[in-house]
């Protein structure tokens, strides 16, 4: 085996999802809301049998690597680095010149952080480094933990390291680890005399470092206390949260997530017990941060400074979690055309909420030296708007005009921003605005309308043309297409029969078809010595149902699957959706007829078929009659009967039918 398809033997699906979400029995299979989409009625079904999952909601789905790469936004090497510990696969070493520059990377910077983690541990050179860390409270335990290390005061001892273990300059460079030399080709460290603070992404994979200059050599350094790694292509500063790979499970325990400024806030946090807790690393608040976050809790608390950067960061979450209320989508009508719309099943409402930390401390100060003042002021959180108002408020005389003024100036914007989304809600805080400055309600009302006027031309202004519609859905012959797939993949008894009566101009959508077609030939190829056309109409006419069942023993959906797999590189009209199309329509057999006993099965097959049959017909004779007048315009008398007498034998096929079956 392949290393994914032995992590895929040894893992079950099941129970790797689990370790993510919450899993409920739904008949042979597990249902779960969508991790990938807001929905109040669970869509996301995981097959054990077949080891895939499918949401019906949003139609992602896949096998294990493609839930772990959607889930951690990861590619096929990240995961398969992920899921390779937990299934005891050893990876073996990749030529370098077969491996991507990705994984290189990421390699190198593993490695890099074993080297300073060494030298921190072992080097005299790096004692002050150590006495440091142990002034800041940190343990032996949390140092091995967290892989905190040391660059020793040289300029190249980590790239020859580097290149003594084959990685190139270019490679050690691209990891942000080196610096080119002006005016040659030479590299030195970028990191020297520095504690090193790894920085992880929500894998555990090394993306970066923090480097702190050490203690004696704080006085005289030229760089600065802190230097970090720049952008490579595993380190946006954006993306990356400091410390969630470690918290992600506490997080979903306590259902809320703690969010700090600096990285030994969220150490010291976590050597005292509360895991849950996750830095910015000194950015400012990203949308792709705070959708990190959503995956596991929709509950924030910001614990920052109680400083004016502090309550800018504040406004900025607040501003970015407003955004992830109203997700974009883009489409390409059937015309060409772009359009974008607010699509609600992908919108997630986040919780903010602050946390006021007492006597004006940063959380690692607090937790220090009044842990029970943290857990207070942890368990009192406020929301934003109560975090505004206090702040508003702050010194301020309400009997003066002046003041009043800088009240309203601050307060009203974010209450006209409330309207947006809560009407309700923002009634409530222009009341409250209204008695605390002892105002008419009525004239704070005609000031809070320009806000809103203001907010309304700056959204148009940001954001252009925007229509709040539903996605296009799939069409009612479509859907039947897929249910008439599905009873075959689930009930192969069938295949037999659905090809004498169906053919496949008579389903509609075009992965549909071109599945149908792959099944005919699995059919005949399974029953036959060579494989027959792709028609079910050369199909045997004769055939008893007894004799079908035989036939089709051992067909079914691993058979049908195992047997796709051979065609990827032979089939020239075989495609990547092949397989996710028959997947998808293997948990929708499942979902719709699981408890289908006896006769049923071919009961429904018949009904649908007979719909798509009816509604190909019908466009066929809407077809004709267009080309009827358009040669009746010609003059083309002999193509006008020909055409009349195809109608016709359409008409009395399509009465048939509906005789057979009128609904």
């Amino acid at each position: 085996m392949n290393p994914s398809d032995e992590i895929k033997a040894r893992l079950d699906v099941v129970e790797v999802i689990r370790g993510y979400i919450d899993l409920k029995p739904a008949g042979v299979n597990f249902r779960a809301n969508c991790p990938f989409h807001h929905e109040k009625s669970p869509s996301f079904v995981v097959s054990p049998d077949k080891q895939i999952w499918h949401c019906f909601g949003c139609g992602k789905g896949g096998d294990i690597f493609g839930f772990v790469m959607e889930y951690e936004n990861l590619d096929f090497v990240e995961a398969l680095r992920l899921l390779a510990p937990r299934a005891g696969v050893t990876l073996k070493q990749v030529d370098p010149k077969q491996n991507s520059r990705r994984s290189r990377v990421l390699d190198a910077m593993e490695l890099a952080a074993k080297y300073y983690h060494h030298v921190l541990m072992t080097s005299q050179q790096a004692e002050p480094a150590r006495q440091y860390l142990k002034k800041r409270g940190l343990d032996e335990v949390t140092v091995e933990e967290w892989r905190i290390g040391y660059s020793p005061e040289s300029w190249d001892d980590l790239v020859n390291f580097l290149a003594s273990r084959g990685f190139s300059p270019d490679e050690i460079f691209a990891a942000g680890l080196s610096i080119r030399k002006e005016g040659n080709s030479r590299y030195y460290n970028r990191f020297r005399g520095r504690i090193m603070f790894p920085i992880f992404d929500a894998n555990s994979s090394v993306v970066a470092f923090t480097a702190r200059v050490s203690p004696e050599r704080e006085a005289t350094e030229q760089m600065g206390k802190y230097i970090n790694s720049p952008q490579t292509i595993v380190y946006d500063k954006s993306k990356v949260l400091f410390g969630l790979n470690r918290a992600k499970q506490a997080i979903r325990t306590e259902n809320f997530v703690i969010l700090v400024e600096g990285q030994m806030d969220v150490i010291t946090a976590h050597q005292f017990g509360f895991k849950n807790v996750v830095a910015t690393s000194g950015t400012a608040l990203t949308t792709e941060q705070l959708t990190l976050l959503k995956r596991h809790t929709p509950n924030i608390l910001l614990a920052l400074d109680a400083d004016s950067a502090g309550q800018e960061a504040v406004q900025r979450g607040e501003q970015v979690a407003k955004q992830l209320d109203y997700q974009e989508v883009e489409t390409v009508d059937s015309h060409g055309r772009i359009r974008r719309y607010i699509d609600p099943s992908q919108s997630f409402t986040l919780r903010l909420k602050v946390i006021i930390i007492p006597s004006g401390k940063d959380p690692d100060e607090c937790i220090r030296t009044d842990i029970n003042g943290w857990r207070q002021a942890v368990a009192s959180a406020i929301d934003v708007m109560t975090f505004h108002f206090e702040r508003a408020f702050a010194g301020i005389n309400t009997k003066s005009s002046d003041d009043r003024r800088k009240v309203l100036d601050q307060l009203l914007p974010k209450i006209a921003q409330l309207g947006q989304s809560d009407r309700s809600e923002q009634g409530v805080w222009l009341k409250e605005l209204s008695q605390r400055l002892n105002l008419e309600e009525l004239a704070l009302r005609e000031d809070l309308m320009a806000f809103e006027k203001q907010l309304k031309n700056q959204h148009t202004t940001g954001r252009g043309e925007v229509q709040k519609i539903t996605p296009l859905v799939k069409s009612r012959e479509e859907q039947l297409s897929e249910l008439a797939l599905a009873l075959m993949i689930k009930f192969s008894e069938l295949i037999g029969y659905a090809i004498r009566q169906l053919q496949p101009d008579q389903l509609v959508g075009q992965e549909n078809r071109l599945l149908y077609n792959f099944i005919v030939i699995y059919y005949n190829n399974s029953n036959q010595s060579t494989i027959l056309p792709v028609n079910p109409m050369h199909s045997d006419a004769g055939e008893t149902e007894s004799e079908a069942l035989a036939k089709t023993a051992n067909l079914g959906y691993s058979g049908l699957r195992q047997w796709l797999r051979t065609q990827e590189d032979t089939a020239p009209a075989f495609n990547g959706t092949v397989l996710s199309q028959l997947d998808y329509l293997a948990l929708l057999a499942d979902k719709e007829f699981y408890h289908y006993e006896a006769n049923e099965p071919k009961v429904e097959l018949t009904r649908i078929i007979a719909a798509l049959k009816k509604s190909y017909l019908k466009n066929q004779q809407k077809e004709i009659q267009q080309l009827i007048r358009i040669n009746e315009q010609a003059g083309d008398q002999v193509a006008t009967d020909a055409l009349m007498e195809q109608f016709k034998l359409v008409s009395e096929e399509l009465q048939e039918i509906e005789q057979i079956n009128p609904s």
